[in-house]
């Protein structure tokens, strides 16, 4: 099968992580053979808010409305392999651990799912109450991987983008994309 991967933001705020992994994946372009885009209006607004700009229209990526279930990735068939929320909002996760598709993102989640791909979902809230937990639960059975945006600090990063980064680096690894990042034990 080859890589084809769906890129999801909801309107949870963390679109420096949407950001940031959008940028790595334009850097890595041989590890993957179509990538497709759907973003909420939430998104677009959070990210104006958070980052100040639309720079999510300047990338060369085909985007795909919330409601478009023409898109290759709503069907099994298409053979996309890896879904990446990110970030992921606590109602899209709801909807997704309910089996509730009811637009293209928790569509393309279900196609996943059913199909026994990867999902992974970059979990943007805190605290967690014990519904976002227990859907969390739901999620991990049926396959999906839970990665909360929750940077880490042994790296040493100085700036606001390299603490994102540890998160990016941390969800494209689970993607399985092959990164020049930094790893424990080799400093």
């Amino acid at each position: 099968m080859s890589n084809k991967i769906v890129i999801a933001i909801t309107g949870a705020s963390g679109s420096i992580y949407a950001k940031g992994i959008l940028d790595k994946l334009m850097l890595i372009k041989n590890q993957y053979e179509s990538l497709g885009i759907v973003m909420s209006k939430n998104a677009k607004e959070v990210w104006q808010t958070e980052l100040g700009n639309q720079d999510y229209t300047n990338y060369p990526f085909p985007f795909y409305e919330k409601n478009d279930f023409g898109a290759p990735f709503a069907s099994g068939s298409a053979r996309y392999n890896t879904m990446i929320i990110c970030p992921c909002s606590m109602g899209t996760m709801g909807r997704i651990a309910a089996g509730i598709s009811d637009d293209l993102i928790t569509r393309a989640a279900d196609v996943v799912l059913k199909e026994r791909r990867k999902l992974i979902l970059l979990a943007r809230e805190t605290p967690y109450n014990l519904i976002h937990i227990r859907n969390m639960e739901t999620i991990t059975l049926a396959g999906g991987i839970i990665c909360p945006a929750t940077p880490s600090f042994y790296s040493r990063p100085t700036t606001i983008e390299e603490v994102a980064s540890t998160v990016v680096d941390r969800v494209l690894d689970l993607a399985g994309f092959h990164l020049n990042a930094y790893r424990w034990g080799s400093h």
